[in-house]
């Protein structure tokens, strides 16, 4: 499992995603002004994966299920993919607690 570090099309803002070893995005970032930035969010998630109570778990109107996963000050800092059923999202929870704190960091934006 990976964080992975890109840029929006434009390149204005800086985001990242965990990646399961699949290749399947289980976690997504907002975005982030900066490098430093982003790389901190990264940083927050490792440190609050492991705590079942940072993990928001949300019913959407189409009946498929997700989840933030929140820092400390409840601020959302992660957001998965759509679930068709809840064990689903369950399992992508444990696979972020599970993965995320030793995930490696592969940074795709060039040299800056």
């Amino acid at each position: 499992m990976k964080f992975e570090i890109f840029k929006s099309e434009n390149n204005e803002k800086y985001y990242f995603r965990l990646k399961a070893r699949n290749g399947q995005v289980i976690l997504s970032s907002q975005g982030y002004a900066n490098k430093a930035g982003c790389k901190n969010g990264v940083e927050s998630v490792q440190k609050n994966a492991s705590n079942d109570d940072h993990f928001e778990r949300k019913e959407a109107a189409n009946g498929k299920f997700h989840f933030n996963l929140l820092a400390g000050n409840k601020q959302v800092i992660g957001s998965s993919q759509m679930y068709a059923s809840k064990s689903g999202m369950e399992k992508g929870i444990e696979s972020v607690k599970t993965n995320a704190p030793e995930a490696t960091i592969e940074d795709l934006t060039v040299a800056e």
